[in-house]
């Protein structure tokens, strides 16, 4: 019995069918990194702009909002450490230090979001 498409080399019985997919596979992959090259790199999945997308910015804007609110530092820094470590998704522990520094680069890379939270930020470095 022969197979569609097929070539009979000796006792040995090739197919044509599946070089034909691996030239339109390799022709594909060359059309998409043509395509890398000229197009712009675009995230694979949207992402939000908005400065509590991140699992640093949840924390400031936890830790903003309940200093704000008239909580201690104490209070605010295990609410706000608590929730980042939560929502982070590393392998490992996001560790006090670590967590200090994603507060504050969320305040100052987007001030606006976090209106009067700076005067809050030297807290987090005491120790």
């Amino acid at each position: 019995m022969t197979l569609p498409h097929s070539t009979r080399v000796g006792a040995i019985q090739t197919s044509q069918q599946p070089l034909a997919g691996l030239a339109k596979a390799s022709s594909l992959v060359v059309a998409l990194m043509g395509a890398a090259l000229v197009m712009p790199c675009q995230p694979l999945m949207a992402q939000s702009n908005s400065a509590d997308s991140t699992a640093g910015g949840k924390g400031a804007k936890t830790y903003c909002f309940m200093r704000s609110a008239g909580n201690t530092h104490k209070v605010s820094w295990e609410a706000a450490y608590a929730l980042i470590k939560r929502q982070s998704a590393s392998l490992f522990k996001t560790s006090p230090e670590h967590a200090s520094v994603m507060i504050t680069e969320a305040v100052v890379n987007n001030p606006s979001s976090f209106p009067d939270c700076s005067k809050y930020l030297g807290d987090l470095y005491v120790k």
